[in-house]
């Protein structure tokens, strides 16, 4: 194998080691990047149904009041899961619901995978938000969810049956959604959120930057084999060609010419002065003779 063979392959082990390293290393980011962006939709999407809820809390439930004239729409926690149910029909990928334990409507009854969420909060009450993965029909999704602690004013409707509006009662029936103690964590606000989009482009992104790299690799190893051959490779052909022709008593073969002052000048230039001492001594000999 020639000096360039050898070079060539030392190259192309070191780039593939590096695009190994570097493919490892841009793929974990472009996946974490991608992740990320997920995250930050559902937390815009949690944040805007936080807003829904404070604008029913604040301005809808007082128009209804209490009593008789319940209405499940001036319930904030009915507000945001409705308007995301509008949401959902355009977009049915991402989904939010406020998933409880024990609700007064059976459509908030938790999952059992929800239902783990709501016990996490409940083994870290300090915790204010998880997000974890999941598989659902459309792919890999991403859940971000906010623990709900059960306040004051939600005891009016979730305290007993006896006490909660009887509007409430006829609506839901005396048997779910009661027993809620002050300040107990009785479920999670859940949105869902597809990664199938920003996972692809970042493949995608991740494919284009192993083309880029192999592309670099690829002109670098040309670039370099051809700088090798120009200034070492050349150069020393050369110079074995002459020790050749010298080594068969040709002393007389042209010197080496000499370009620069870098290492290969210099050994070009050593290796003339070998040759022409070689020359007198060989000539002093022969007069000898």
């Amino acid at each position: 194998m020639n000096l360039s063979a050898k070079f060539s392959l030392m190259l192309i082990l070191v780039f593939a080691v590096t695009m190994l390293v570097a493919g490892r290393l841009g793929y974990d980011f472009l996946q974490k990047a991608a992740r990320d962006d997920v995250l930050g939709h559902a937390q815009l999407m949690i944040n805007s149904a936080a807003a829904t809820r404070t604008y029913t809390e604040k301005q809808v439930a007082p128009l209804f009041g209490r009593g008789s004239t319940f209405r499940p729409q001036s319930v904030p926690f009915y507000a945001a899961t409705q308007t995301y149910a509008y949401f959902s029909a355009d977009y049915p990928e991402y989904r939010y619901k406020e998933a409880a334990l024990n609700p007064t409507n059976p459509q908030d009854r938790a999952e059992d995978w929800e239902a783990d969420v709501v016990e996490y909060f409940r083994d870290n009450p300090a915790k204010t938000e998880f997000s974890g993965e999941r598989r659902s029909v459309t792919g890999r999704a991403l859940y971000y969810a906010h623990p709900i602690v059960a306040e004051a004013a939600c005891m009016e409707c979730h305290g007993t049956a006896a006490a909660a509006p009887p509007e409430l009662v006829r609506l839901y029936g005396p048997d779910n959604g009661f027993g809620w103690k002050l300040g107990e964590i009785v479920g999670a606000q859940i949105v869902t959120v597809p990664m199938s989009v920003p996972l692809a482009i970042a493949d995608t992104a991740f494919r284009g930057m192993l083309i880029y790299f192999a592309g670099v690799a690829a002109l670098t190893l040309v670039t370099l084999n051809v700088a090798l051959n120009i200034i070492v490779i050349r150069p020393l052909a050369r110079a074995a060609a002459t020790a050749d022709e010298i080594s068969k008593g040709n002393v007389s073969v042209a010197e080496l010419p000499v370009r620069g002052k870098d290492e290969i000048a210099v050994f070009e230039a050593a290796f003339n002065r070998m040759q022409r001492s070689l020359v007198r001594a060989l000539e002093l000999l022969e007069r000898q003779n």
